[in-house]
């Protein structure tokens, strides 16, 4: 399709090289994000935020990669790969770079929202190398791979970022960036993709349509990375943000609805098949977030970075497992299997998971989170195969799918990570106030732990009022983490109902699919024996006597 590279045959050795500089390009766009998310703790301290002012690096981030989508694939089409890939890789690297300088809140913010105009960029970029070192009838391997390498610089982030945070503080992490940029920038340039062919593509609705459509979903990422903090009926910037994305995202697929050209093709987006298909990716998302709430809580239980580097090792080693196996496994006829599969690892996982006590520790959550990082990667080339096949039946609609499929992926991750952090905050507060109810100084137990709580401030404080007082603000931290434990237990089981039930809608309309299909092929038989049987007395009939 225009915008793509063409797909000559290669040697082994540059079939090699195409894959480690594709690996090398994905993971350049994907860890600039996950160096952040890993770290945000850690950042806040040097940047001197507050911890709600730190979920606007994470939404600067979306707000930018999926608007940008609009205009990233017609300027490809248009200006050609060689002249997409240079230009957005230098401006990676000047971007990277500025991260350096970025030592306010509304700098960083700026510089993670530049960021995402490039990191979505060096995603497609990171696709088509890999695509190259396969051939004809390997390429699904190809686009399972090139997708899912993309998912591994998350765990990546995770496992190494203490030592670059011990070596330079956060600059570390930014010249590690950087680093990486370079490298990949070297590399595209020693090895440049094959040709494309190019088309004329821009019209002027396009950037109308881009106005419209950027500002809604950014103040749609404002509302679900901040709704859970500022609370969502107390703040009413809240609604008023919401209101306005509403409107705005409603006026630009008006006018898309209305073209003879679009740029989003509603019309496709709203077939059932499509519909389907995104709606099971974005389920697939907010299920997923089971993972960022395993490390919330064992963050509740005090547990840091450093304590968890080997769950951080067993989680790469599932994405890695499922990225491999998806990719042996994949197969056209078979899409529905796989995602099914995939699901019924998340809520097996899961429900795993909805067992935790506060003597849980990363050792005891090493198997359910492998099962969900297998399961994150292995589904994401099947949904990615399924739509394209219709891609490919229409092109046209390649930036339909495009907007939509990173719409699924990065705002499903922040509304995944808002419903977790909501249901975990109000379920946390209805333990907390059950658990204190009960907690008298008439009760001798209660009684007898304020007093051992007291005993143990015996040496450094002599007054025995403020050693009692002590006593009791210790039973009430415990209490408090005792109702965040029983409140992540609530959240886990939530998402693996979520999973069963989505694992269940999908089996459904698969099974009513196949039984819709089968009556058609039972019915046109029928209704061409009919015609047949309508036909023939005429055709075969003797010939009249006027005729004769």
């Amino acid at each position: 399709m225009p915008g793509s590279p063409s797909t000559p045959e290669h040697s082994t050795p540059k079939r090699v090289a195409y894959f480690i500089v594709g690996l090398i390009v994905a993971l350049t766009g994907g860890l600039g994000n996950g160096l952040v998310t890993a770290n945000l703790l850690n950042l806040q301290g040097s940047l001197g935020a507050y911890a709600y002012q730190m979920q606007w690096l994470p939404a600067a981030y979306v707000m930018t990669i999926v608007s940008m989508n609009l205009l990233l694939v017609k300027f490809r089409q248009q200006f050609g790969l060689r002249l997409f890939t240079e230009f957005f890789l230098v401006l990676y690297a000047l971007v990277t770079f500025a991260h350096l300088y970025a030592n306010t809140l509304p700098s960083a913010i700026a510089v993670r929202a530049a960021h995402g105009m490039v990191g979505g960029a060096l995603g497609v970029l990171g696709l088509y190398y890999t695509l190259q070192a396969f051939p004809a009838r390997h390429r699904l391997k190809g686009v399972v791979l090139g997708l899912g390498f993309a998912q591994l610089a998350l765990p990546l982030a995770r496992i190494f970022t203490s030592e670059l945070l011990q070596i330079g503080e956060w600059h570390g992490l930014y010249l590690f960036e950087l680093g990486l940029t370079l490298l990949a920038l070297g590399c595209v340039l020693a090895l440049k993709l094959p040709p494309g062919d190019r088309v004329q593509t821009f019209e002027l609705l396009d950037f109308l349509t881009f106005i419209l459509f950027a500002p809604g979903v950014a103040l749609l990422c404002a509302v679900l990375a901040q709704g859970r903090t500022a609370w969502w009926m107390e703040a009413e910037w809240v609604g008023v943000c919401l209101a306005c994305s509403i409107v705005l995202i409603a006026a630009s697929l008006a006018i898309e609805h209305n073209r003879a050209r679009p740029l989003l093709n509603t019309r496709w987006l709203t077939t059932g098949k499509i519909a389907k298909l995104f709606l099971s990716v974005l389920l697939f998302r907010v299920v997923l977030s089971e993972s960022t709430g395993a490390v919330g809580f064992l963050q509740a239980l005090g547990l840091n970075t450093d304590q968890m580097q080997n769950l951080f090792i067993v989680v790469l080693l599932g994405s890695v497992a499922g990225l491999v196996v998806s990719a042996l496994t994949i197969n056209p006829a078979t899409i529905h299997r796989s995602l099914m599969f995939a699901l019924l690892l998340i809520a097996l996982g899961a429900l795993i998971d909805a067992h935790a006590t506060s003597q849980t520790r990363p050792v005891n959550m090493y198997l359910s989170q492998f099962l969900l990082a297998f399961g994150g990667t292995y589904f994401l080339g099947p949904t990615m195969v399924a739509g394209m096949g219709a891609v490919i039946a229409e092109p046209r609609n390649l930036v339909s799918f495009s907007v939509m499929f990173t719409m699924t992926q990065n705002l499903g991750g922040l509304l995944g990570s808002a419903i977790v952090g909501t249901i975990q905050t109000a379920r946390e507060k209805y333990h907390s106030s059950y658990l204190v109810e009960h907690l008298t100084m008439l009760d001798p137990q209660v009684a007898a732990r304020v007093q051992s709580g007291a005993a143990s401030y015996g040496s450094v404080l002599g007054d025995p009022v403020l050693r009692s007082a002590q006593g009791v603000a210790r039973l009430g931290a415990i209490a408090t983490r005792e109702a965040n434990v029983l409140a992540y237990n609530d959240v886990f089981l939530m998402i693996a109902g979520v999973a069963i039930a989505t694992l269940l809608w999908m089996l459904v309309s698969q099974s009513w699919t196949r039984i819709t299909t089968g009556a058609r092929r039972l019915v046109g038989p029928v209704r061409d024996a009919q015609t047949a049987m309508a036909i023939v007395p005429i055709t075969n009939s003797e010939p009249s006597n006027d005729r004769q």
